[in-house]
């Protein structure tokens, strides 16, 4: 689709909207934007980072594992197939930047920082937990880390970012506020709102819709009129890009000059990430409305494999490095698991603290 330019009736900026275009990462089909960006990275960030998204896939794989062994409870949604999103948008952030998200969180928390044994505890329902074990996976917080939360309902999310964002404004700081939700909510009444108020005020706020192709088991294609939702941005006069959310590198570029441009002049934007979930919607969902063809369409553009194969094309890490490297994010998983487990029980009176009460 070619771009569509939309006045804004508001501003007299002229929006595009292009479509996201899926192109594995490698040497060969490196652009010239990507070449700049690997010199400003670096090896060593460039390898972390695909640690950390090897560390998201191994942790998902022991979270499915521990459920299945009755030892996790309550709501699990898995975030395999989509750690580019997580990993390469919040790089780009600084740790004072404010992160809201849905109940998919577990591959947010861990892209922030926060130790994957304070997350496992907190699946576990132990009270070493990030939230005290009484949160569960749909409800992960640090205040450490801004992360303002993962939220069960869907776009509950949405009005938080956006007074996070209110806040930066009202205190003068040049912090960001990044909303993260899925293609679902943007059919939330409460989405429009939020984009209304953060364009009517110029507020330094981020919407990030992670497109992974389903509302739970309804797919974009037949719930959604018009399938580039980026496009939705233009009713509100915002800028809005779609982009390919199986690329790691496509996924910073986008984010640190989207936060950039907004640290100099304060505006919202909307950032559709095309990407897909290789599990069902949550640990009940089969994901029978799938077929073995499309999910292996998309296993062959896997958000890691891309980016484990351009460090070892640009030689910055070797297939024994490699291997190493996988091993000791699984050793550090199964110690959290471990501590998970050995970790104790939120004592009873932790019953009625952190609880709203009129």
């Amino acid at each position: 689709m070619d771009p569509v330019p939309v006045k804004s009736s508001s501003k007299s900026q002229v929006l595009a909207f292009p479509e996201a275009e899926t192109t594995p990462l490698s040497r060969s089909t490196l652009t010239r934007t990507h070449k700049q960006l690997l010199d400003d990275l670096g090896r060593d960030r460039l390898v972390e980072m695909y640690r950390k998204m090897v560390e998201i896939r191994s942790f998902e794989q022991r979270a499915e594992q521990m459920y299945q062994q009755r030892k996790i409870g309550g709501y699990l949604h898995l975030y395999m197939g989509q750690e580019a999103v997580a990993v390469g948008l919040l790089a780009a952030l600084r740790p004072d930047d404010y992160v809201a998200t849905s109940y998919r969180d577990h591959g947010i928390a861990l892209a922030l920082g926060i130790r994957a044994e304070l997350l496992m505890a907190e699946l576990f329902g132990r009270a070493t937990g990030v939230s005290g074990g009484k949160g569960g996976s749909m409800h992960f917080f640090s205040k450490e880390k801004n992360l303002l939360g993962g939220h069960g309902i869907v776009g509950g999310q949405i009005p938080i970012g956006l007074g996070a964002a209110f806040r930066a404004q009202y205190m003068e700081t040049d912090q960001i506020s990044l909303t993260l939700l899925g293609d679902g909510a943007m059919n939330q009444s409460v989405f429009h709102e939020s984009m209304n108020m953060a364009a009517l005020w110029s507020l330094p706020v981020i919407y990030v819709v992670e497109n992974n192709q389903y509302g739970m088991g309804t797919s974009v294609e037949r719930s959604t009129s018009v399938k580039n939702l980026a496009m939705r941005a233009s009713a509100y006069g915002m800028e809005g890009v779609q982009i390919d959310g199986m690329n790691l590198l496509e996924c910073y570029r986008t984010m640190h000059e989207a936060v950039k441009k907004r640290r100099e002049s304060p505006s919202p934007m909307l950032i559709e990430v095309k990407t897909y979930r290789y599990r069902g919607h949550s640990i009940s969902d089969p994901g029978q409305y799938r077929s073995k063809e499309e999910i292996a369409r998309y296993r062959k553009i896997d958000p890691i494999t891309q980016v484990r194969r351009l460090l070892e094309e640009l030689d910055w890490l070797g297939e024994a490095d490699a291997k190493a490297l996988d091993k000791a994010v699984r050793d550090e998983i199964m110690e959290a698991v471990k501590f998970a487990e050995e970790s104790p029980e939120p004592e009873l009176a932790a019953r009625d603290r952190d609880v709203y009460a009129p």
